[in-house]
């Protein structure tokens, strides 16, 4: 591992280098449905750590506000950027590796595609991942993206190590020895400091087996904690005004004794996704946008189409979903045993209020984990996942969900949509007012805020 024996350091001074320089500025920039804009004053793109390090320390010496961004695939405006933007797509790849700890250190701005093959030649993988891999490693775990299964945790339990730069202009090398301070950054928000590096817990590389179904609602309902103890990721995808859903269940096999599907069998289980689970459903909405009335029956039709997958592969593979059509989601976080409750009480209240979308709702569930502002603190923890096309308004769908979701003490996903404000989220983490405190400490003069973050942080006091 590199050498990281200095616990902090003050940067941004002139030994440092130069920054980037200034790109892009006046341009528009929005978040991957489109529905966040904003235009910063700079944008700043550095592709070194130098040049890294001198940027947040300008904005640190000149008290500028300054955010750093990935993918911008956050469905919300958590990552927008009003004053310094800083792009972190050229600040990629791997830095370290322990092979005998399996664990790797890569830049912050590198995007969860480019990890397989970083991985795999070393013979490690993700114990997890979550459906879409388009996010930066740091983005995914600032907004606490999670996978699928209730054995395994959220990205952020993957992380054992971290650097980051705070809004005092110190450089922090953030490790297990401490794990309050670990727990507090590994779903930071971006609102403690500029994360340079994480360190990733990996596992021996693995294959999965992957079996789909078009089962009974009510079946799986009634047989959910029974389903997610029967294998390692279980899932399933729910079309409002249908009783079937489509359930996936994956689990993990000896890559010594499990041939993979041929290559043939691969080739068409992508062909088919991209004609039907994408180009497909990209109709559907379009329809429905113009055609209401019809959303019942495309549904029925979409359900039954449905590509039914039946094949092992490499774990990222079968984990990851390619998404063409954008939209708009919500998600929100329950005890798991809560679940079916849930989807019952949701199921009336779209029927009560006529709701018309051709998205599915996508169920899961994962483990509980210590991260402060994690979704899944303290408990096991089943996800709900309401989206919307993002071309049609999702504002009456989705509040009409909340409703039902706050009725069951929801904890909303940080990187979708939500309406709920610090007062009504503080009650819901046990540790808020320790991550606070910590964020009193780390940036005083709230230099990585921005809307978003006062309206579920709060203001400064």
């Amino acid at each position: 591992m590199s050498d990281r024996s200095t616990p902090e350091r003050r940067v941004g001074d002139s030994s440092l280098g130069r920054s980037a320089e200034p790109a892009g500025q006046g341009r528009l920039w929005h978040n991957w449905p489109g529905n966040h804009s904003w235009r910063p004053r700079t944008v700043l793109e550095p592709a070194t750590g130098v040049a890294l390090r001198h940027a947040v320390g300008d904005a640190v010496r000149t008290g500028r506000r300054i955010k750093p961004v990935g993918e911008r695939h956050s469905l919300n405006d958590i990552a927008a950027a009003d004053d310094i933007l800083l792009q972190l797509r050229g600040w990629t790849g791997m830095v370290a590796h322990d092979a005998g700890r399996r664990q790797v250190t890569v830049r912050s701005g590198t995007r969860l595609w480019q990890l397989p093959p970083i991985l795999e030649p070393l013979g490690l993988a993700m114990p997890n991942l979550g459906d879409i891999d388009r996010q930066s490693i740091a983005g995914a775990i600032a907004t606490g993206t999670h996978g699928t299964g209730l054995q395994l945790a959220g990205l952020a339990s993957q992380v054992v190590g971290l650097t980051m730069i705070d809004g005092r202009g110190e450089e922090l090398t953030i490790t297990e020895d401490d794990p309050d301070l670990l727990n507090a950054c590994r779903i930071g928000l971006g609102a403690l400091g500029v994360v340079t590096e994480v360190t990733l817990q990996c596992v021996p590389a693995f294959d999965l087996h992957v079996v789909e179904r078009r089962e009974a609602l009510d079946d799986v309902l009634g047989d959910w904690e029974a389903r997610l103890a029967g294998a390692d990721h279980f899932e399933f995808f729910w079309f409002p005004a249908t009783d079937e859903v489509i359930t996936s269940s994956r689990d993990r096999v000896d890559r010594d004794v499990e041939v993979r599907s041929p290559r043939t069998s691969r080739i068409g289980d992508l062909l088919r996704a991209e004609v039907l689970d994408n180009a497909a459903l990209a109709v559907m909405c379009e329809v429905g946008r113009f055609a209401p009335d019809a959303v019942p029956v495309l549904n029925r039709i979409a359900t039954a189409a449905w590509t039914l997958r039946d094949r092992t592969d490499r774990s990222d593979l079968v984990l990851t979903s390619t998404r063409r059509v954008k939209f708009q989601e919500m998600e929100y976080a329950f005890a798991v045993a809560d679940v079916p409750q849930v989807l019952t009480d949701l199921r009336v209240r779209l029927a009560r209020d006529g709701v018309k979308v051709t998205f599915p709702i996508e169920v899961r569930a994962a483990a509980a984990d210590d991260a402060w502002l994690s979704t899944a603190h303290g408990r096991p923890t089943g996800y709900v996942a309401v989206h919307q096309y993002a071309r049609q308004d999702a504002e009456d769908y989705f509040t009409g969900c909340a409703e039902v979701f706050d009725a069951h003490d929801g904890r909303p996903h940080w990187g979708k949509h939500h309406a709920l404000t610090a007062d009504e989220l503080a009650p819901k983490y046990p540790r808020m007012a320790d991550f606070l405190a910590l964020r009193d400490r780390h940036d005083p003069d709230r230099l990585f805020t921005n809307d978003h973050l006062d309206r579920v942080l709060g203001h400064r006091p």
